[in-house]
This record gives structure tokens, C-alpha cells and sequence, in this order.
């Protein structure tokens, strides 16, 4: 167990508001960008991350009400649903935000009073000792308040484990969803009951910070003043609701007028679904070191029961059906139920941007390019380009690549256009899915990204720094890559291009990088994946 410095609030918050921002990202990309950090944040809090939750929530709500509310595609009257959404998102985040702090700030106390009861109890035995040359290699106290809750581990190493990880607890989440759809629990009601996350390196991160504590403190301040409002609004409305006046009331002095926040509920009785997740999932499971897998696990395919595919759409998953003798095998090596919770384990970041900061791993179903080859080939055999999104989850500060989706696409030689983009993100808010890049051919090009690509590509980087772009060139060699944009130079010169035309040159060099040779990409053998074809007729 490495150790693992907690940190208090005010340190948080400025950690929290180190992130740029660019007006000239459209708003609708800022948008999805928003929605994801609270997804990201939902999962880091299931798997007991307070600090990252409380991070990622309060980022979220910084980046609505300083930025969003005044970036200039604020007032196109098509963004307007989207604002309120991610308003409203900000109530519930503020709850979640006060919950948060007491015991993030009590953890960090606690930490601070462990430490100096340690020091003190060294200088007192360097006294006693005085006498005697000091030690050359002191230990820490080994003192389980003075480490993390998780096990970090390397990818590299740990990729069959990362692949039973993550099938545990994707099987998990889909048994708790079609539980709650069972129960008549809507997608709206879950995701409220749901909670919140980061990445990066706290430390490294936080030693660099030159933020000025008021920073925090503002918006902080900021933030409790909107809770006021809508408090105030809410009061105003029961008095005139029980006066029967009619009379019109005062705007809040902002572009859009922010919902009540509810007020706390008395305890409720779990419903079915909570109730499972209990069953399932406890944070309260016994912390366990990791069990390394035998060799011949690189060799298996580890079956588990597939859930049903969604009406309408056309699915598969990986791999042809194993031997009797192989599943077996493969059922033998899996480690107990207890071994594979998520909270226990943190996967370390794999690679970093050209400006230092950290990217997460994700995880690769090595099979999906040739599924994807196999789906695009009578598009590839006409000379037409196809293209797919990559969706997965955060699982243990870990992407994993779970879904292939084809969306609605219009084709040429040289182009891929998406078509009703919205039917994308609204089956990954369904699903509760991030996008975390995409996939592509070039039926007679080489494999490289175009200025074309850089284009598409800079629009998922800028929501998701860890996304990622394959490129596969069937009849070239090499036939396929794994690609982001340099950060810096390229993520920023592209976002600041103004070249018109379809392709055109960039006067920067370097845009562009490898990210699986080497990079934050890690092959998993026997990760499954689904894949749901939105192409219609199809």
C-alpha cells in the first residue's frame, strides 16, 4: 500500500480550477464536456474517491457559472436547453459539494494530527538516542491513516487483471440498471442517486499550483450566493403560493433563471435496485492486495454471461466460443468476488502530455479493429471511408473501450460525416456511456491523420484528453494506428486554426503523436466489447 497525502478543501478547490479554458471550443462540445465530468465524478464516489468526486464537482461547477453562462454561443437559442441542463446539474452538484466537505476536511485534520504525533515521537527517541549516529535508512510508520485506500498499479503489468476488473463490475452496473428499469426507476431518478472524481497527479499537481487561496473562496462564496437565491426564490414561492397572490416575481439578475434546490429529504427505504447494489457492491469489503494471475491466463478468453442485446439494434461481442476444457481453466484462475472491487485498486497514469499532465490508461479490446474492418469492408470495397465511436467507463481511474457504436454516417473517398449527432450522445446518456474517441478508415490512403482528422479529432480531445483516434489503412502498410494531438503543439494549433477548405497544410510540425507505441493505450486480451449499429436499415 503506497501512501497517499489527503488534502483539505481550499487545496481541492484551486487544484479544481486548473484546467484552461477556450471560448472558441463550440459550446455544445463545453457542454458534453460537463456532462462528463459529472458521469466521471458519479463513478470516482462509488468507488470511495471523495477527494476526486469532490474535485470534478466543483470543477463542473466552476466551468457552468464562470464560463459557460458567458461564452458567446451562450445566447443561440439551440444551446439554451443544454445551458439549463447543466444549471440545474450545478443544484445538485452544490448538495453533493456540502456533503462532501466536512469529512474530505475531517480525513485531512486527522492526517495532519497523525503526523505530527508521529514527528514528535521521533524527536523524542532522537533525544533519547542522542548518543547514537542516526539511523541510515528510517522507515515511516506504517500506519494505515497515513495510506491510500487503493492499490496503484501499472497497466503494462496488470492487463489480465484490469480485464476481470472490469468485467465484474461492467456486469455489475448492467444487472443494477435493468434492475432499476425493472423497478420503474427513470433514467433521471438514477442518475440523481448516482454521485462523484479526477484524474491526474494529486501531488505532482498540487506542488505546482500558484493559485491564490481567494480564488477558492470566490467562488466558493459564488456558489453558496446561487444556492441563496434559489433558496430565496423557493421561500418566495410558498409565501405566495399559501397568500394567493398572484404577483410577478423579480428576476435573478442572470441570463437564465436557476431551478429551486430541493431541500433534504427525510430517510428513505431503499428501493429494489439500491438494495442490490448493496448486495453487489460494498465499500465496506476488507482491502485485499492484488492476486497476480498465472501465465496461462494470457492464453484464455474468460466467458461471462452477455446481457441481453437492445431492441432494434444489431450486436456482437469478442471471440469465437472457448472448449469446454478452456473455460474450465479460465473458471478456475478467477479470483474471488472481493478481489475485484474497484475501490481497491488504482490504475497508475500510463503516459503524460507533452505539458506534463497525466493520462489516464485506457483499455483496448485488441479484436475490435477487425470487427470494425469486418462491419466498414462493403464500404471499403467502393473506396468510401467508415467511421465509429469508441465508448467505455472509468473503472478503477482506468478507461476501458466497452461499445462500438456506428452512427448515421454520409460517406465520400476521403470524408466520413456523422449524421443526427444527437441520437449518439442521447444512447450514451441512456447507457451511461463516454465517448472516448473514435475509429476510422482510409480505404486507399496511408495511415496518417489528415487536416481533416486533426479537426474532427481536436473536438473529443478537448472534451476528453485521454481520447483517442484510430486510423486503420486496410491496404497499406502499417495498416492501422492509435493517435491524440500533441499538447502542446498540436491540440492548441488546431483549435486556433482558421484555414478553410477540407484539407489544408498546418504550419506546425509535431500535431500529432503515437498512443499506443508507446502511450496511455494498453491492448487487453479477452476484453469484450458490444457493438450497436445506429445506421438505419442496418
Amino acid at each position: 500500500m503506497v501512501s497517499s497525502t489527503p488534502h483539505n478543501v481550499e487545496q481541492i478547490t484551486r487544484l479544481a480550477q486548473d484546467y484552461e479554458y477556450n471560448p472558441l471550443i463550440p459550446l455544445k462540445y463545453w457542454l458534453r464536456t460537463a456532462n462528463s465530468l459529472v458521469k466521471e465524478a458519479e463513478i470516482y464516489e462509488r468507488e470511495g474517491h471523495d477527494e476526486q468526486a469532490y474535485l470534478l464537482l466543483f470543477r463542473h461547477a466552476q466551468l457552468v457559472l464562470v464560463h459557460l453562462v458567458n461564452h458567446p454561443d451562450a445566447k443561440d437559442e439551440k444551446n439554451r436547453h443544454g445551458l439549463l441542463t447543466a444549471e440545474k446539474q450545478v443544484k445538485v452538484n452544490i448538495e453533493k459539494l456540502e456533503a462532501l466537505k466536512p469529512q474530505i476536511n475531517k480525513r485531512y485534520e486527522r492526517y495532519k494530527h497523525l503526523t505530527q504525533d508521529r514527528d514528535a515521537r521521533r524527536v523524542k527517541a532522537q533525544k533519547i538516542q542522542h548518543d547514537l549516529p542516526p539511523p541510515t535508512n528510517y522507515q515511516t510508520i506504517s500506519d494505515p491513516a497515513l495510506s491510500g485506500t487503493a492499490q496503484p498499479l501499472e497497466a503494462g503489468e496488470n492487463k489480465e487483471l484490469a480485464v476481470q476488473i472490469a468485467r465484474k463490475e461492467i456486469n455489475r452496473r448492467e444487472t443494477i440498471k435493468r434492475a432499476s428499469r425493472i423497478a420503474g426507476i427513470t433514467q433521471e431518478e438514477e442518475r440523481a442517486r448516482r454521485t462523484g472524481g479526477v484524474w491526474g497527479d494529486w501531488e505532482q499537481a498540487l506542488g505546482q499550483q500558484n493559485v491564490p487561496a481567494s480564488d477558492g473562496d470566490d467562488l466558493s462564496r459564488r456558489i453558496q450566493e446561487v444556492r441563496l437565491r434559489m433558496e430565496d426564490s423557493e421561500d418566495n414561492n410558498k409565501k405566495k403560493k399559501i397568500s394567493r397572490q398572484h404577483v410577478e416575481q423579480t428576476e435573478v439578475p442572470s441570463t437564465y433563471r436557476y431551478p429551486t434546490v430541493p431541500r433534504q429529504k427525510k430517510h428513505q427505504s431503499d428501493t429494489p435496485a439500491q438494495t442490490l447494489s448493496k448486495s453487489l457492491y460494498s465499500r465496506e469489503e476488507p482491502l485485499k492486495p492484488p492476486v497476480p494471475p498465472p501465465k496461462k491466463a494470457q492464453r484464455d478468453y474468460f466467458p461471462v454471461e452477455e446481457p441481453p442485446p437492445r431492441p432494434g439494434k444489431v450486436s456482437s461481442t469478442t471471440g469465437p466460443p472457448l472448449p469446454l476444457k478452456e473455460k474450465i481453466a479460465a473458471t478456475r484462475i478467477q479470483p474471488g468476488p472481493s478481489d475485484l472491487n474497484p475501490s481497491t485498486f488504482t490504475f497508475k497514469p500510463s503516459a503524460y502530455l507533452e505539458n506534463g499532465t497525466p493520462l489516464r490508461t485506457v483499455f483496448l479490446p485488441p479484436n475490435l479493429r477487425q470487427h470494425f474492418l469486418a462491419l466498414a469492408d462493403s464500404n471499403t470495397r467502393r473506396n468510401l471511408e467508415t467511421c465509429g465511436i469508441l465508448c467505455g467507463t472509468l473503472i478503477s481511474n482506468a478507461l476501458f473501450i466497452s461499445k462500438l457504436l456506428i452512427p448515421e454516417q454520409e460517406s465520400t473517398s476521403d470524408t466520413c460525416e456523422t449524421v443526427n449527432e444527437s441520437a449518439i450522445f442521447d444512447y450514451c446518456d441512456s447507457e451511461d456511456l463516454m465517448v472516448l474517441g473514435w475509429i476510422h478508415t482510409h480505404p486507399s490512403q496511408t495511415c496518417f491523420m489528415s487536416s481533416r482528422d486533426l479537426h474532427t479529432h481536436c473536438g473529443y480531445q478537448a472534451m476528453l484528453p485521454e481520447s483517442i483516434a484510430i486510423v486503420c489503412a486496410p491496404s497499406k502498410d502499417p495498416d492501422w494506428g492509435v493517435f491524440r494531438l500533441t499538447d502542446p503543439p498540436g491540440l492548441k494549433s488546431v483549435l486556433g486554426c482558421t484555414q478553410k477548405g477540407l484539407f489544408h497544410p498546418h504550419a506546425e510540425t509535431n500535431l500529432y503523436t503515437d498512443a499506443l507505441r508507446p502511450g496511455h493505450v494498453f491492448e487487453a486480451k479477452g476484453l469484450e466489447f458490444e457493438t450497436v449499429d445506429l445506421r438505419p436499415g442496418i
